[in-house]
């Protein structure tokens, strides 16, 4: 038998953004613990928002497991959070999102390191030389000394873990980075960007820099904010799509513009203000690589016969995937596939 370190991870209630939190359980196990072999576990309510301190207590359900990289026998364990009668916790999104195995996401999560206050890499005061040289960029000047160690360490810590990493770039504005997550089914690609977090967040620990998600953290000022942006298909995009069907898929999102907004993340009209290649928050539009439409169609779904993946831009770095996902979801279902083909 072995002793494993199981960390529960869960989404506390604090809002408008909840923050990830964490607890290790010790366990024996013969093999690695399946998603069956762990069992409920609580928490205290009343510290993460969740409760009230005379009826604290919150329950932990697994719902995905990992292997933890950075522990010897470590089991990460994603978990939602339910209420003592076993019912899903207000705050629990992802109980109650819609899901589908055929519809698949691909979140680019940006961010900034932080130190002291301000971005990696800026002066003491005032801000480095203007956007350019930073995305993509290499060189100490660019990038700095510590930034793609970490980044680096993380998407290793990622693949390790079995998180879908698709890769990693540094971003337009100075100390900002990205990394890319690719899951089948909402609630398993939203799982890994979770996962994908919270490894970096606890990865950073040790180098004394904090992650930034605000989705624009520099202000009203001419620095470039961090989306999320959300890639997806769906099976009936991938295999039949067709013109007609993405013009009725385009009015749908147009008409539920505001829907998506309200999930997309906190503050977004700070980000979307139609200024740094972003669409404004309350105007919806779509273009065939435009990076400055709400959203982006790439040259070879045209191409091919508009079919493949469509890129929504405006979720934000801020917000919650299984939110963003299943209302990407609901507003595809409103479009009635057997209605377009007979038009």
């Amino acid at each position: 038998m072995t002793k494993y370190k199981l960390e529960y991870i869960w989404l506390d209630g604090y809002k408008p953004t909840p923050n990830l939190r964490g607890k290790t359980q010790i366990k024996e196990f013969d093999h690695f613990p399946t998603l069956e072999d762990l069992p409920l576990w609580g928490f205290d309510g009343s510290s993460t928002q969740q409760a009230e301190g005379h009826s604290s207590d919150c329950i932990l359900k697994p719902v995905a497991v990992y292997p933890d990289p950075a522990r010897k026998n470590g089991v990460l364990v994603m978990s939602e959070v339910l209420l003592p009668d076993g019912t899903p916790h207000p705050t629990n999104a992802r109980a109650t999102i819609l899901d589908d195995e055929g519809a698949w996401f691909g979140f680019e999560q940006e961010y900034f390191f932080y130190k002291d206050g301000r971005p990696l890499g800026f002066p003491e005061h005032g801000y480095p030389a203007p956007q350019g040289p930073y995305y993509t960029g290499v060189g100490f000047k660019n990038v700095g000394d510590i930034a793609r160690e970490i980044v680096e360490e993380h998407l290793e810590l990622c693949l390790e873990a079995g998180i879908n990493h698709e890769g990693i770039n540094a971003e337009v504005a100075k100390g900002q980075w990205e990394f890319q997550v690719f899951g089948k089914g909402s609630k398993k690609a939203a799982d890994e960007v979770w996962i994908a977090r919270y490894l970096l967040l606890r990865l950073t620990e040790k180098y004394g820099v904090d992650i930034e998600f605000h989705c624009k953290p520099l202000g009203d000022t001419d620095w470039n904010g961090s989306g999320m942006h959300c890639n997806f298909s769906t099976e009936y995009m991938r295999t039949v799509g067709g013109k007609a069907y993405f013009e009725a898929l385009m009015a749908a999102f147009g008409k539920n513009w505001k829907e998506h907004i309200d999930v997309y993340g906190p503050d977004n009209d700070k980000r979307l203000t139609g200024k740094h290649e972003t669409a404004p928050w309350n105007k919806f539009s779509y273009g065939v690589a435009d990076r400055g439409a709400s959203i982006r169609v790439p040259h070879s779904f045209v191409k091919n016969d508009y079919k493949g993946y469509l890129e929504d831009r405006r979720p934000n770095s801020q917000g919650d995937p299984y939110a963003i996902a299943s209302r990407v979801l609901k507003t595809i279902a409103e479009v009635d596939t057997k209605a377009v083909a007979a038009a």
